[in-house]
């Protein structure tokens, strides 16, 4: 495995009117110590982040990454990430990244507890192997995330459209999917509605016509949704966005997970009811979002 790479960030030094941020990044050992004991994201996991997948050092969707975390920072109550600044560290560990699939990590923090400045880093790393996933598709249950479809607006301060280092539900739903011989989950409102995955958007297919959850929900606009939507509406497919009933997940004609590494998995079962796989398409998407993507 090709050694990890990992920037330092200065979010302070980053002015606004600089073209180059060269000086406010340092190259740290991956492997050696970096943070503080008090480090706020290590003990309360109060930070942001983005996974940005790499294919022969070409980051992918870079632009669509930086704007969901700036949305999220500011729904932390963060510093507003500099996009030139993060936009050059992004470009320094892709380059340091080899042939093949790589991630980078985009990290923000609160910083130290009780410090002056937040804590900002980049990784990067080779990327798990996802070809069988994508080949073979993944099996799913459903889980209830215990709050209605409008929770999001009605209650702001459980950062539920906030991509945030607080992932201890995610990991756990995961482990439940396990439990109950699947490969993963689909997050469903208290009142009956279909949400996201813990690690990845959806999106289902009846007929000619695609749809994936609203992103006002309290769920995350999905970078490589975005992406598939573009493909989708290049070969004139309809694409939306709606309510979707959790009674509707079973019947679709189709189904996938995307997220920004694992790309496209389509769906094979929903809570044990096997579901059609449309491995012509599916094919077609990830050889999409293999391909160079800004």
């Amino acid at each position: 495995m090709a050694q990890r790479f990992a920037l330092m960030i200065d979010p302070v030094a980053a002015d606004s009117g600089r073209t180059d941020f060269a000086d406010t990044f340092t190259a740290v050992d991956a492997a050696a110590p970096a943070l503080s004991v008090g480090e706020l994201s290590t003990q309360r996991g109060d930070g942001v982040f983005e996974s940005i997948g790499v294919v022969d050092r070409h980051a992918q969707e870079v632009v669509p990454h930086l704007e969901r975390l700036a949305h999220s920072a500011r729904l932390c109550d963060l510093p507003t990430p500099n996009q030139a600044q993060w936009h050059q560290a992004i470009d320094v560990a892709a380059a340091d990244c080899g042939d093949g699939e790589y991630v980078i990590k985009l990290i923000l923090s609160r910083g130290v507890e009780h410090g002056p400045t937040p804590t900002a880093w980049v990784t990067a790393a080779p990327a798990a192997d996802f070809t069988p996933v994508r080949e073979n598709g993944v099996r799913v249950v459903t889980l209830d995330r215990g709050y209605d479809l409008d929770v999001a607006q009605n209650a702001p301060w459980l950062l539920l459209g906030a991509k945030t280092l607080s992932y201890a539900v995610n990991m756990a739903a995961l482990r439940e999917a396990h439990r109950r011989g699947a490969d993963d989950a689909v997050f469903l409102s208290r009142d009956g509605f279909v949400l996201e995955a813990p690690t990845a958007s959806l999106i289902l297919r009846f007929g000619e016509r695609f749809l994936t959850p609203a992103p006002n929900g309290g769920i995350l606009h999905g970078t490589t949704q975005l992406s598939v939507y573009e493909f989708l509406a290049a070969r004139g497919l309809t694409a939306e966005y709606g309510r979707i009933p959790a009674s509707d997940l079973p019947i679709a004609d189709a189904a996938w997970l995307v997220s920004s590494v694992r790309l496209a998995a389509p769906i094979t079962a929903v809570d044990g009811a096997e579901i059609p796989v449309d491995r012509t398409l599916t094919r077609e998407l990830n050889q999409y979002l293999l391909s160079p993507r800004d």
